[in-house]
């Protein structure tokens, strides 16, 4: 059962003019040590609006699927072959990792995960928004949602990686906007030109 319950409201600017107040409530679960946020507001873009949900993902949905076969094929294919480190949907089944999906009423928005790498650190992992939904600020609330499970978790430092060719630069500015720096490669990752290794410090 849960023991508290906290709500906090986030206000968020994301381009091209997207504006939300949005709540989160985290819930702690002390047999875990983890937490499930849930995420709700709507966005003004561009005259019109959509109500988007950050909740624990399926990862028997027929759409979560779809939509994470296709971050993996594409991950694949914008790099050099033995590069792409996308999860498979197998590989998010592990108790060590947190997956969120985000929805718009039944449509698909985005998908981002949290890899527990230890009692300290963790990784973003499977960060990706459907075509038509990007550059309206929702790779920004799935972000700021993993940060914020982070944080929730007790966890100090987040890491990732992602690619060094140009499909990802949209991703490795989303980061950059977001505090996250480069740094050397971590846990079973070796020095690799095609990716990028980026961190951020939770305790600032």
């Amino acid at each position: 059962m849960p023991t508290s319950t906290t709500v906090r409201r986030v206000n968020m600017t994301s381009p091209p003019k997207v504006r939300t107040s949005a709540y989160i409530s985290f819930v702690p679960n002390a047999r875990e040590r983890s937490a499930r946020l849930e995420l709700s507001g709507t966005f003004d873009l561009a005259g019109s609006a959509i109500v988007m949900r950050i909740i624990a993902g399926d990862l028997d949905d027929p759409h979560v699927r779809a939509l994470l076969e296709h971050h993996v094929a594409t991950a694949r294919a914008e790099t050099a072959p033995g590069s792409a480190h996308a999860l498979d949907v197998e590989s998010l089944k592990t108790p060590d990792v947190s997956f969120w999906a985000a929805w718009d009423g039944d449509a698909l928005l985005a998908v981002g995960a949290l890899k527990r790498l230890s009692n300290a650190h963790g990784e973003v992992k499977s960060m990706h928004t459907a075509q038509a939904r990007r550059r309206k600020g929702v790779g920004t609330a799935i972000l700021l949602h993993i940060v914020d499970a982070a944080r929730a978790m007790g966890l100090s430092r987040l890491r990732l990686e992602t690619g060094s060719w140009p499909y990802f630069l949209p991703a490795r500015a989303l980061y950059k906007r977001h505090g996250f720096v480069e740094c050397p490669p971590f846990g079973d990752y070796v020095p690799d030109p095609n990716s990028v290794f980026m961190t951020l410090d939770l305790r600032k």
